[in-house]
Formats: C-alpha cells, structure tokens, sequence
C-alpha cells in the first residue's frame, strides 16, 4: 500500500471516528430528553459534541464489516454487536483506571459485564452496526474522492489538530481532577493552570453523567 492510499485510508477512519463521535453526542442527548423531559449535554471530551466511544465503535465497524463487506444482516448484527460491546467494556475499564471515574453503569440491568456494558446495550450496537452498513458505509466510500479535494484536506487538518488538543486537554484536566480528589498539591504552573480553569465544579458541569469510582 502506497503513502496516499495509507493517507486515504487515516484520513477516513478519522472522519468515521468524529461522525461517530458526534452522532453518540445526539443519541445521548435525545436519550436524555426521552427520558428525562429535558436537554442534558453529554460531553465526552471537554470541547465540542463529542462522544470518543461511539467514535471508536464506528472505526471498528468499518475496519472489519468493509474489509469482509458481509451483506447477511444476522451476520452484521451479531458481528457489530460484540464489537460494541467490547469497546463500550474496554473505554469504561480505560476511564476508571486512568481518572478514576465512569460515565454510565448498568448494573442495574440484568446480563451486565461488571456494569459495564450489558445485553440490552450490546443489542443497541448491532442493530447500530445494520444502520452504519445501510446507511453510513455507502457515504464513507465517497469519502476517497473527497480526501483529493485541497480544501477537505485543510479542513481535516485542522479537525486533527483540534481533536489532538481536546483529547490532551482533557485528559490532563481529568488526570488532575483526580489528583485533586486524593488530595495531592498542585506541583508546579500546569497543575495550579488546570486547578484554576478546570475545578471539579466545571468538569463536573461538563461530564454531568461522570460518576466517582471509590
């Protein structure tokens, strides 16, 4: 594989992974309204309509359904739905551990993996799969002549860029909250920076549905 087609392909995966990202934003937040009565941001990052796990399920799904290009349904949704699954596991294991937080937990329904994701919610992600290969997958293709366009490429530049900064910033920002929270000093200007711009109360109006692991 040449170096444009590998920049072809990167260039799609990180276009699905923010589609994704924002299409969870409104899932989450319609979900929310449903059964709520009322508009709750569901932010996974600290800027912008984004939600990485659902980003990274739809990158999933494209790797492996457009590599087997499966067309059975059954297939897909089965296939989808343990990929979902997984990745909603594996991004609430990667958040406890890292800040010491988790954004949903379903121990409360029955078949749940340590409250972590659970049958209903793995059959959300293949019936999400059926609609991504339906719907999704034909746009993403014409994605390859849009990655040839000048201005797609400044503009996915510069998506890139600020997605980079969003991940880090939040990150440290929830890498220090929980320093906070075991009651560690700031040590030095970026500790005091984000201990200033980033208190728990802000971080807590942002993640509104982040929980504290003890």
């Amino acid at each position: 594989m040449n170096k444009d087609k590998i920049r072809e392909e990167l260039t799609i995966l990180f276009w699905i992974f923010i589609i994704g990202s924002i299409a969870g934003f409104i899932f989450e937040i319609t979900v929310v309204f449903f059964q709520k009565g009322y508009f709750e941001l569901r932010q996974g990052l600290i800027y912008g309509p984004f939600i990485p796990v659902y980003g990274i399920g739809a990158m999933l799904y494209y790797v492996v359904l457009n590599k087997n290009k499966l067309k059975n349904k059954l297939q897909i949704f089965l296939i989808t739905m343990l990929l979902g699954g997984l990745t909603e596991y594996l991004c609430s294991f990667t958040q406890e551990k890292l800040f010491g937080t988790i954004s949903w937990d379903y121990s409360y329904l029955p078949f749940n993996i340590n409250g972590r994701t659970s049958l209903l919610h793995c059959i959300y992600w293949g019936i999400g799969g059926v609609l991504f290969v339906r719907f999704i997958l034909p746009l993403i293709r014409n994605l390859n002549e849009w990655c040839k366009n000048t201005n797609f490429r400044f503009i996915t530049a510069f998506l890139v860029l600020f997605i980079t900064f969003d991940i880090v910033m939040s990150g440290m920002a929830g890498s220090r909250q929980l320093e906070r929270k075991n009651n560690i000093a700031a040590n030095g200007y970026i500790d005091n920076f984000f201990d200033e711009y980033y208190p728990d109360e802000k971080l807590e109006q942002i993640y509104s549905n982040a929980k504290t692991v003890n």
